[in-house]
């Protein structure tokens, strides 16, 4: 599937693949005009861990098939009545699926009005409002987070064990809250005392074993925090120089369900209702199925589902991405389960955006799992198909724009491609990607896929590549003067 030798596209893209280090790895490639017809490919056909570039995939489904303004609902549930102000039985905050209790900002004008959410704790503090406003002031029994509206399998099976401690692999189920994950902050203290580490938000149980030690310095940095399996115990160690500026981790906690309803607790006291039983959380779909006949005590709902697309696709938020997939599981399929979802999105590729079966084997929502395979060609495709489409304006919004908000920001500035690549970039160990739309200086756009495998790279010498390769697909085809 190679174009004649002689078109300067070619010429330009063989030379740049052929020299060192490039020609030591695989690549894909290709580049496809309006109309679909291959103008380059390297490999268009083969099958590549595609890194984040798969989040193309589950955004277009999801933008295709959930409505732009629909929400999901987060609701409380009482298992007996109300006496005197008092619940006589337990309160269940059963979640469907919610990912935007978190603090971050949903769209490129962050002016906007609530176009940034910055206290995750906010919705649930609506809530708790509206139980006192019923004139609730206490619970009999305990807090219940039950997240079983999704699957009860809450990491992906394919995700490495040390990906887990952190927000870009955080657990996922019917409940969440702050990314599912909480702040570490660190900072240099004294020399032969342990860093200053502090935690954000402060709920529940979750404990620190701090076994770091600042050094003298300003170099030899070997921090690292880690997390006991299924515990709520959190593990720093390693040395920090005197000399470090500091900064702030996002770490994963493995019961999303318990997090979320400490978080509904805190609201709670905050509210003044007092719980008098215990904090604890369920993702057995049965346990609470009689008490959600009644009608809910109070109820809030999530972003619309046109707002989850964006952190997805401009800042490649994984968690967000799982959630969508798993919700596409459960809204079109017979389970809120990845592989549910997986079927979900199958169908709709192979049916609707009519890409080939054999051109994609997607595991996962994100893209984390480097079990995830499709060709360049197929990422082509869903993106001409949602290009085509007036419906996918918040998934075209979402996508990078190199030297915008989002993460081509510090790529192509300064070039005559700042400004017009507007492309989804994706990386995990050994594989680096590139998948969107080139603005050609003429006015034109081509759709492109770069991807290449296996590669022994620092990721900047990667990615460097990659933009001198769209470089070159941008002067090959340039018009002749």
């Amino acid at each position: 599937m190679f174009l004649p030798a002689q078109t300067p596209l070619t010429r330009l893209v063989d030379r740049r693949l052929a020299a060192m280090p490039a020609r030591r790895f695989p690549w894909g490639i290709a580049v496809v005009d309006d109309g679909g017809r291959l103008l380059y490919g390297r490999n268009p056909d083969r099958l590549f861990v595609p890194a984040s570039t798969a989040k193309l995939f589950v955004s277009a489904v999801a933008a295709a098939r959930l409505p732009p303004d629909g929400t999901v609902r987060t609701s409380v549930y009482a298992t007996g009545p109300t006496t005197d102000g008092v619940v006589q039985g337990d309160l269940v905050l059963y979640g469907r699926g919610d990912p935007t209790m978190d603090r971050r900002c949903y769209g490129l004008d962050t002016t906007r009005s609530h176009a940034c959410q910055t206290d995750p704790a906010a919705p649930l503090r609506r809530l708790a409002d509206s139980l006192r406003a019923l004139g609730i002031h206490a619970v009999a029994g305990d807090l219940v987070g039950d997240g079983s509206w999704l699957e009860p399998t809450l990491v992906h099976r394919a995700w490495e064990g040390y990906d887990l401690n952190w927000w870009y692999a955080a657990p996922v189920s019917g409940l969440g809250f702050n990314d599912n994950s909480v702040d570490i902050d660190w900072r240099p203290g004294p020399v032969g005392e342990p860093a200053s580490i502090t935690f954000s938000p402060a709920l529940g149980d979750v404990t620190l074993a701090n076994r770091s030690i600042v050094i003298p310095g300003d170099t030899g940095a070997t921090l690292d925090f880690f997390r006991d399996p299924g515990t709520q115990l959190i593990r720093a160690e390693g040395r920090l120089p005197q000399g470090a500026s500091g900064g702030t981790e996002h770490f994963a906690l493995p019961d999303p369900n318990l997090y979320a309803a400490w978080a509904f607790g805190a609201a709670l006291a905050g509210a003044g209702i007092e719980i008098r039983g215990s904090v604890r959380s369920t993702a057995d779909s049965s346990a609470y199925r009689a008490a959600r006949t009644a009608p809910p005590l109070a109820e809030i709902e999530s972003r619309p589902f046109g707002d989850w697309i964006f952190p997805i696709l401009n800042s490649s938020q994984n968690w967000f991405a799982e959630m969508l997939l798993k919700q596409l599981g459960r809204r079109f399929g017979s389970a809120g389960s990845w592989a549910e979802g997986l079927r979900v999105e199958r169908r709709f590729l192979i049916d609707s955006v009519r890409i080939d079966s054999t051109q994609f084997a997607l595991v996962d929502g994100s893209g984390l799992a480097w079990t995830n395979k499709a060709s360049p060609l197929a990422l082509t495709q869903v993106l001409r198909f949602v290009q085509r489409r007036p419906a996918m304006e918040a998934l075209l919004a979402a996508l990078p724009r190199s030297g915008a908000r989002g993460s081509l920001r510090n790529r192509f500035l300064g070039t005559s491609l700042e400004g017009r690549v507007v492309a989804k970039p994706g990386s995990i160990a050994g594989v680096n990607g590139l998948a969107g739309y080139l603005e050609l200086a003429d006015g034109r756009r081509v759709t492109f896929a770069i991807l290449v495998n296996h590669h022994t790279l620092a990721n900047g010498t990667t990615v460097a590549m990659i933009d001198s390769l769209v470089g070159d697909i941008a002067r090959g085809l340039a018009p002749r003067r």
